[in-house]
């Protein structure tokens, strides 16, 4: 996702959130959220808990701050059905992940059995090799991306600047051509393929940026 179609932090459940609970194909998912780019936020994961009132699974969260309170993350994750990423900081997020093995326990668990991983921002950003990100105050090429999705990945692209600034680094070669995902717009891939490009918002867009300049595509409504 680039971002929601609704403000936040506080309201319902976005379509967004819907699809992506949804796309495990269970009656009643078990989704771990992941904070860690909010520094877990308890504002952030009061959210997470609050939209699970509404839909449909049974929530946990995974706390890297502090003093973590799981021992065995291979066994937390290991029934979950659906990993929830939230945004912030993209850079400081994978570095967290790095330094406490979460990175390698997603990727044994997504080879195990089905897994739907997602999120907005720098939930949608980190899957990819690459990303265009705010991490390190201005916008700025991140390179160390988990690498599951081949190319780039740029959320918020509605926002003044940012399209353009995406495309000059992808034309100079600073990042991989990639995604420009505006704010209530997501890239839907099954095992490793994009399968669907959806829109929960009237003008949100999707674009493919390469060096060859930027091409909108085609994307389904979802409500």
């Amino acid at each position: 996702m680039g971002g929601y179609e609704i403000n936040g932090p506080w309201g319902p459940p976005s379509a967004l959130e819907r699809y992506l609970f949804a796309a495990a194909a269970v009656d009643v998912p078990r989704v771990c959220c992941l904070a860690t780019a909010s520094g877990d936020s308890p504002v952030m994961i009061a959210r997470f808990y609050e939209i699970c009132e509404v839909l449909p699974c049974e929530p946990r969260h995974l706390a890297l701050f502090q003093d973590r309170d799981v021992d065995d993350i291979d066994e937390f994750l290991f029934d979950v059905d659906v990993v929830y990423v939230l945004g912030g900081n993209t850079a400081s997020m994978l570095g967290v992940w790095r330094v406490h093995g979460v990175d390698h326990a997603l990727a044994r668990r997504a080879a195990e059995r089905e897994l739907v991983v997602g999120g907005a921002s720098a939930g949608g950003m980190c899957w990819f090799t690459a990303g265009y990100t705010m991490s390190f105050g201005p916008l700025t090429p991140l390179n160390d991306g988990l690498g599951w999705f081949p190319g780039s990945f740029n959320p918020h692209a509605q926002q003044d600047g940012r399209l353009d600034a995406y495309a000059a680094s992808v034309r100079a070669g600073a990042v991989p051509p990639g995604w420009a995902v505006d704010d209530g717009a997501a890239l839907h891939y099954v095992d490793g393929r994009l399968e669907h490009v959806v829109r929960a918002s009237d003008t949100a867009r999707v674009q493919w940026v390469d060096a060859d300049g930027v091409s909108g595509r085609e994307t389904t409504r979802i409500r």
